[in-house]
């Protein structure tokens, strides 16, 4: 066993103890610029010590690429109201789906559900 194997293991460790008050501050806002990079640095670093054979730096990059990644679920800019997003995601795609199939089955033009502003001096005209 080698002794890099504990620095890198400890040093992750850290890293894992320093990112908990962001994890457990509800106001906290992280950037998902910086989130993802560091989730994505931490996995690649855990499976590269893994296919070393270090254990344990595979394990604490493994530990920090998680935390990085539950910052960036819970802690990113809207993250605090995304069930109320994935909710009304999910209703405007089925609505759009219902308008999809009834324009299928009329055969109406897609352009019909819009509404066209004319100048005030054609509706003069009307």
């Amino acid at each position: 066993m080698m002794w890099q194997d504990f620095v890198f293991l400890f040093g992750s460790a850290l890293s894992v103890l320093f990112l908990a008050p962001t994890l457990r501050d509800s106001n906290a806002c992280v950037p998902l610029g910086t989130s993802l990079p560091s989730m994505t640095i931490g996995f690649v670093y855990a499976m590269t010590f893994a296919t070393l054979g270090m254990t344990f730096s595979a394990a604490g990059s493994l530990a920090a690429g998680s935390m990085w990644s539950l910052i960036a679920l819970f802690r990113s800019p809207g993250a605090q109201s995304w069930m109320l997003t994935r909710r009304e995601e999910l209703a405007l795609f089925v609505l759009d789906a219902a308008h999809w199939g009834k324009r299928q089955v009329t055969g109406s033009d897609p352009l019909e559900q819009y509404e066209i502003d004319r100048p005030v001096y054609d509706q003069a005209a009307d």
